[in-house]
């Protein structure tokens, strides 16, 4: 079953559960699915451009959190965060923190005496093995300090 017809069948039981919090997360990520079809791809998503799709929108939330945290907004952030649980029902499984330092330093290790310099061919290759299991800002975080910067 692709990400629409997943989205459409918990729209629906949303819709019977009253469930207002759910029902307008799965209406943007609708939204999103509905833009991305009329986009002239003539052709359905293939899984990554689904998971680019819900990722960016966990990463809306993210930053919605910090900006509503940052201004003392706590009702709004709560609201922001209960969105972001239901698209990452639909996410992989995200790697833990001492799982994403595993992989990256495996792929560190692989580079001849790796400096700060490396930093974005080091990156690239690590969000191909890591994209959409992991948030890209830790990712970034745990590269950089690998790598002492």
């Amino acid at each position: 079953m692709n990400l629409k017809d997943k989205i459409n069948d918990e729209l629906k039981k949303a819709m019977l559960a009253k469930d207002q919090t759910r029902l307008d997360t799965l209406r943007s990520i609708r939204s999103e699915i509905l833009m991305m079809d009329k986009s002239g791809l003539g052709r359905e998503m293939n899984e990554e451009e689904e998971l680019q799709l819900l990722n960016k929108q966990a990463k809306m939330r993210r930053d919605s959190i910090e900006q509503f945290k940052a201004g003392g907004r706590e009702e709004l952030a709560a609201n922001e965060a209960a969105q972001l649980k239901v698209i990452e029902e639909f996410l992989p499984k995200q790697l833990s923190r001492e799982e994403a330092e595993k992989v990256i330093s495996a792929i560190v290790d692989g580079f001849e005496t790796p400096v700060m310099a490396d930093f974005g061919k080091i990156m690239g290759a690590v969000m191909k093995e890591l994209k959409g299991k992991v948030d890209g800002k830790l990712v970034q975080e745990l590269v950089k300090s690998k790598l002492g910067g």
